[in-house]
């Protein structure tokens, strides 16, 4: 097969076989439209039953999507558990200490006497 025969209509050689796998990744995050698409351009590159093409990178995605949820959620616990280890405080526990000690420092002004003012 020469090159001439890959050429799509409008003149331009079609992605590989790897370049549509690689667009899936990204497409997995879009909507089903997408996905059948993409099985489509794959079962007829590939020569299998569009509907079960269709099943294959719907499963696929699916999966992707599961796999980057459970990473996502494990990544923040590593992260909480470092904190933890270091000591290190996270960013809403120091803004509700900032606000509790703008609170303390009001009420203490409140208790203060007034200091009398100073002689010339």
């Amino acid at each position: 097969m020469d090159d001439d025969d890959r050429k799509g209509a409008d003149g331009a050689t079609p992605p590989s076989l790897g370049q549509l796998l690689l667009a899936g990744v990204g497409w997995a995050s879009i909507g089903v439209e997408a996905l059948d698409e993409l099985a489509d351009e794959l079962a007829r590159r590939v020569g299998v039953d569009v509907a079960e093409m269709r099943a294959a990178v719907r499963d696929t995605a699916t999966s992707w999507r599961r796999e980057a949820e459970r990473i996502g959620a494990r990544s923040d616990d590593a992260v909480e558990r470092t904190l933890d280890r270091l000591g290190l405080a996270r960013r809403d526990e120091l803004d509700d200490l900032t606000l509790r000690v703008a609170q303390l420092e009001h009420r203490l002004r409140l208790l203060e006497p007034e200091a009398p003012a100073p002689a010339d």
